[in-house]
């Protein structure tokens, strides 16, 4: 052995042994997001269907969910959804904890979003057509984007949609029909999203069963 290729030997037995960092684990924030979503609408369809209730009660219950469930938690659950690389869920949890937010916050005496339309008590029934609409399309977008994710998934986004849609409608007529109609609608798409909560819940790894979502990917 050459006087090189001993001081390399040498070198190399001296070196420690690079230290391989492990990879990092990280929970599935779908779940969360979920729940928080069909909890706080399941809340507010409720009011909406008038179950138990008269027509046209208040439904200012919701605005804490809306608030801290349906808005913070959801739209947490929307930026973990960024770290482990689901564009689409952090898309839609991102975007849902905002409706709530934004929703919640109409409720607020101190941001004078619904005493601006005092002097124009009609104009803010339109205006919250307009709002619900627009989301209406959002989720008709993530309907169309969700085709290739499950039958429980599309069946949400199938149903908010149409619950968005019927919402706008009684907002735009006036209809308490149309409000009770979506108010139902609303329900049902809590119950869908609390099966697709449960079914992510549901592991191989921590359960003896798994529920069946339909996968199209």
């Amino acid at each position: 052995m050459s006087a090189e290729q001993d001081i390399e030997a040498k070198y190399q037995a001296s070196t420690p042994a690079p230290v391989v960092a492990a990879p990092v684990t990280i929970a599935n924030p779908g779940p969360l997001g979920l729940c928080g979503f069909a909890l706080t609408t399941l809340v507010l369809s409720l009011h909406n269907a008038s179950a138990g209730m008269p027509t046209g009660s208040p439904n200012n219950v919701v605005v804490g969910l809306a608030f801290f469930y349906g808005g913070l938690v959801q739209l947490l659950a929307g930026m973990w959804e960024f770290r482990t690389g689901n564009t689409f869920g952090a898309t839609a949890f991102s975007s849902y904890g905002g409706f709530w937010l934004s929703y919640a916050i109409m409720f607020i005496p101190g941001a004078n979003i619904q005493a601006a339309y005092d002097d124009h008590p009609g104009l803010l029934a339109h205006s919250l057509g307009i709002y619900l609409t627009a989301w209406a399309i959002f989720t008709a977008l993530m309907l169309i984007a969700a085709h290739r994710s499950s039958v429980a998934m599309i069946a949400l986004f199938f149903c908010l949609t149409i619950t968005f849609i019927l919402l706008a409608a009684a907002d735009f007529h006036g209809s308490n029909g149309a409000k009770v109609a979506g108010g139902a609608l609303g329900v049902v798409t809590a119950c869908i999203a609390w099966y697709n909560a449960l079914a992510g819940l549901l592991t191989k790894e921590s359960s003896y069963f798994l529920l069946p979502t339909g996968p199209l990917s």
